[in-house]
This record gives structure tokens, sequence and C-alpha cells, in this order.
């Protein structure tokens, strides 16, 4: 479970974690008025979306003043970022910077446990910083059966080069920070920027924060979150939207819709779409049994985004037959009508070969057929270039 900004920073308080000082939510522009009235100027009104990139999209403000405050709500609600449409807006008294940090912590598959990300940038995009000085990017793992000592934490903070006269609080925030993580059950802490203010103190200016729904049951406080929030809210659109039709949907960035059966395929297709060159635009599993009706609602929801530009399916037939399938997506396609987007099918396994003869000769105009994962994703990658 992802949680927005201003429910992070309420589990960051919840566990004794530094950060800014009670803002609220407002949906409305004299609400932001109001709130900034009641605090005094300078605020801050803030984008509330499970997205980065807040503040290049124009989701993030400064504000002198009420009037400025108000301003800025009416700018930002109802704003798309990255596909997520601002509904709320966290308007929250302004901190004053004098450096800005990065920190995060969370699950590790890899060394199966967790690891800590430190860095000296932040504020920036950390991916960014990675890629072109991967040195100023410290990666840390943590041995969950130590926990986090005095001894880790400076070494953590060490390796990500962060000044030296404020460690006793970088320390202790870094301590407070994973026994936080631990105690939330969280699969993700992450604090861009981490600031020093001007008077010298330490504290978390954003949060972003990811809670494993595995163990949701014992965080009754943060289940009951996702509760209140009206469908469209909590989140992107159509993850709201996926959730109520059961589908396993995740939107991305990109532009090729991805479907496939099995999580592990999906995210393998992934893979091989970021191989060829391309972007997807979402993740959906159709999951091992996957039906003719199941797959045609699920082209039906991808094709319903209008950032998908060529959607690829890629099925491996093991208890779902792929003639299956194919029927699945010629009845899709009939239900759909005028479809302008194409659609490249790898299909292998359990009736493969009688899956892509209905597709051939069905002759559909929208239809690509490939015959391996890496094929498909090149002619996927091709086509959405092409549209």
């Amino acid at each position: 479970m992802d949680l927005m900004e201003f429910q992070g920073k309420d589990v960051f308080r919840a566990h004794g974690i530094p950060t800014t000082p009670q803002g609220q939510i407002a949906t409305t522009a004299e609400e932001a008025h109001r709130l900034a009235t009641e605090y005094g100027a300078p605020v801050m009104v803030k984008a509330q979306v499970l997205t980065g990139g807040r503040g290049k999209a124009g989701g993030v403000t400064y504000c002198p003043d009420a009037a400025a405050a108000k301003e800025a709500a009416e700018a930002i609600l109802g704003l798309d970022i990255k596909g997520h449409v601002v509904h709320k807006v966290l308007v929250e008294k302004a901190s004053d910077i004098a450096e800005e940090y990065y920190l995060s912590l969370l699950h590790d598959r890899v060394s199966k446990g967790y690891l800590a990300i430190c860095s000296v940038e932040g504020g920036v995009e950390i991916e960014e910083v990675n890629r072109t000085q991967p040195e100023k990017v410290a990666k840390v793992t943590i041995d969950p059966t130590a926990g986090m000592t005095d001894e880790l934490a400076n070494q953590i903070l060490d390796s990500g080069a962060m000044p030296a006269e404020t460690r006793d609080q970088q320390v202790d925030l870094l301590k407070t920070l994973y026994d936080g993580f631990v105690a939330a059950d969280a699969t993700l802490f992450e604090i861009n920027p981490l600031i020093k203010t001007t008077d010298g103190r330490i504290i978390a200016l954003d949060s972003k924060v990811s809670i494993d729904d595995n163990a949701l049951f014992r965080q009754p406080e943060i289940e009951s979150l996702e509760g209140p929030v009206p469908p469209g809210e909590m989140g992107d659109d159509l993850e709201a939207k996926a959730k109520e039709q059961d589908l396993q949907y995740v939107k991305l960035d990109g532009d090729i819709g991805i479907m496939g059966n099995g999580a592990g395929l999906v995210m393998s297709t992934l893979d091989v779409v970021a191989q060829a060159g391309g972007e997807a635009a979402n993740f959906l599993d159709a999951g091992g049994g996957a039906t003719a009706e199941s797959m045609a609602g699920g082209i039906a929801f991808v094709l319903g985004d209008p950032a998908v530009k060529v959607m690829m399916i890629n099925i491996f037939g093991g208890i779902t037959r792929c003639d299956d399938v194919a029927n699945g997506v010629l009845g899709a396609l009939d239900m759909l009508g005028d479809v302008t987007q194409k659609l490249v099918v790898r299909l292998d396994g359990n009736s493969a070969d009688e899956g892509r003869r209905i597709l051939e000769e069905s002759g559909h105009p929208n239809l690509v057929s490939a015959s391996g994962m890496i094929e498909a994703a090149e002619k996927a990658v091709a086509l959405a270039k092409e549209a």
C-alpha cells in the first residue's frame, strides 16, 4: 500500500521521525487560502499524488502569502501529473532550507534483508544522480538480525558523504527511521529531500512510504486510510478503477500497454520492453488461470488508457489455453469496436499453435503476431515510435 506524502508524514510522526510541522489537506482553493491564513506565510502548496516529479510538473509551489496559496491551489487542483489527477493539496508551513540530502530504507531481495541508500545529493531525482554520479549514491546492506547500530549508521552516513557537523542528529534520525520502518511493516521509507534547516535541524521535508500489503492486518490505522477516500482520490484513477474490477494493475509512465499471465512473466515483459528501448504504460497480470472473458476485460482496460499507443500481450499457456486467449483477444476487439492501437501478441505453451492459427486466420488489421518475447517487445517499441 502506497501512501501519499501527508499520510507518510503522519506515519513518520507516529514513530518519532522529525519532519515538517503538521499541515492539512485542502480540496479547494478557498480551503488553501484559509489554511495559509491560519498558519501564517510563507507556506508550501503540494499536490498529493502517488508519483514523483511533482515539482517539475508544477505541483509544488512556495507561497509567500495566503493569496498566492489560493492561486497555487487553483493551478494545482485538477492538474494531471504523469496520469495522476490531483484531487487534493497539502498546505503546510514552509521550512527554511540550508542543505538537501537523500535517505531511504527498503527491502532488498538480493541480500534478503534491508538496504539503506544515502546521498549528500538530495532534492533531485536520485535515479539520475545514480546514473551520472554513482559514486555519490551509497548503498549499504542492513542485517535485520543486527538492526541499526551506531556503527552501521555512521558507516551509511560516511558512505553517503553526509556532512559531519550534524552527525549526531543524522545518526539519531537514521536509527529512528529504521525502528519506524520495521514497526510499520514498511517496504520503503524514502526521504527526498532530507534537509538541514537554517537553524541546524535535520528533518524530513518529504515522505514516500510503502507498506507491505500482507502485513496490513497488523497496521489497522494505516489500512483504514484507504477506506474513507473516494475512488479516484486514493492514487491513480486507473488503479482505483482496476481495483474495483479485481484487476492486478499498476499504472506506469510509458506508452506501451503490457498484459501477461503471471506476475513473473509480466515483470520479465517490462524488462524486455525496456531493453528494446520502450517504456511500459502499465503492469497488468491476467493471472495464471486467465480465461477468454478475463483477457477481454483486461485488454479493454489497458486500451482505455489514452497514454497507450501499442499493447503487448505476452502469454505462456499452462492452465491457460492459448486458443482461449486468442478467442479472448478477438472477442475484446469485437466488443471495443473502433480500436486504433496495434496489439502485438506473443503466445507460447499450451495450445499455442492453435492460438496463433486463430489470430492469423482472423486477418484482423490491429493484430501483430510474434513468435518470441524479445521479438514481440521490439515490434511493440517500433510501433509505439511510429504512432
